[in-house]
């Protein structure tokens, strides 16, 4: 079974919501997820995340704490996903891959429908 390596970037406000993005295209479309994407060989899985968020959503982000690593085998793949929670450097966020995005606070966490991988972050935020 083929592995894949990725970063998610877990990225909080000051208001302590969570911010999540549907995926807009491939056999998960309309999905949930944490932003983030592959680790490309000689990365780190925080360049990887800084990257990758460069790319999908033209923002900065701070890298602020490790969260987990999370192991799920999809029909397809074994995905390792390291998770980390971020905040924003830059004021705005585009969406330059994903269908679309929300802002969650905890209690409002549920009310989309999370990839299995990042439904497990979920358990341990």
């Amino acid at each position: 079974m083929k592995t894949i390596e990725v970063s998610a970037a877990i990225i909080h406000d000051k208001m302590g919501r969570i911010f999540a993005t549907q995926r807009g295209y491939g056999e998960w479309k309309d999905w949930w997820e944490f932003p983030g994407g592959k680790i490309e060989p000689g990365e780190t899985p925080e360049e990887a995340l800084a990257r990758e968020i460069k790319e999908e959503l033209n923002a900065e982000i701070s890298i602020d704490k490790f969260v987990t690593t999370v192991k799920y085998d999809y029909p397809k793949f074994h995905l390792t996903m390291h998770c980390y929670l971020c905040s924003l450097t830059t004021d705005s966020l585009h969406l330059n891959e994903h269908e679309a995005a929300k802002w969650l606070t905890k209690e409002e966490l549920d009310s989309v429908k999370w990839l299995p991988a990042d439904l497990i972050v979920i358990e341990k935020l």
